[in-house]
């Protein structure tokens, strides 16, 4: 087990590594429009939307499934049981993040200039979405537990819980603070 922890460790580290630090994009970006034309806020805004979608939706889900099946240590037969579990809770996954991609979206066309109320509503949507997504997790623990029993589903649940960590920071690391824009 502690080889496990230390390989979980070990490639979540890898995982921050890899990631482009959030400026990264911009710099080059600014870079490239230094010898041309400059290009307008609008762009600009639109480059930076685009951007965490990418964030959002880039290869995570590979990186996931590859994380989740070197550290779940299933045999053949838990395996058969687990993925298709699994499978339908990404699926769910996918579709509670568009409601974050469109939150991201409506955010990123007005965080210089959002009203109280704009902010309210966009930070509500924000935590309801982190809200069903922690209803989707305990439901799909339940689902393990039930096929493989507690320390599995409880395994699955940290591992999981811990990746979602990681691409939250990545995305909300990238966003701009509200009313604070350059």
């Amino acid at each position: 087990m502690k080889l496990a922890i230390r390989m979980l460790l070990a490639t979540l580290f890898v995982l921050i590594l890899a990631s482009p630090p959030s400026g990264h994009a911009q710099t080059k970006a600014q870079k490239t429009s230094s010898t041309g034309a400059a290009p307008s806020e609008a762009d600009i805004q639109k480059k930076n939307v685009q951007s965490y979608i990418d964030l959002l939706r880039r290869d995570v889900r590979l990186q996931k499934d590859e994380i989740m099946g070197s550290m779940m240590l299933l045999s053949a037969a838990d395996a058969a049981k687990f993925w298709p579990i699994y499978s339908d809770y990404d699926v769910a996954l996918a579709k509670l993040n568009d409601q974050r991609i469109e939150n991201i979206k409506q955010y990123a066309h007005s965080y210089n200039d959002l009203t109280d109320e704009e902010a309210d509503r966009l930070i509500q949507k924000s935590v309801a979405f982190q809200k069903e997504r922690a209803e989707l997790l305990v439901a799909t623990y339940e689902k393990v537990k039930q096929a493989l029993g507690g320390v599995t589903a409880a395994r699955f649940a940290q591992i999981e819980h811990q990746l979602l960590l990681i691409i939250d920071l990545q995305i909300d690391s990238s966003l701009p603070i509200a009313g604070q824009g350059s």
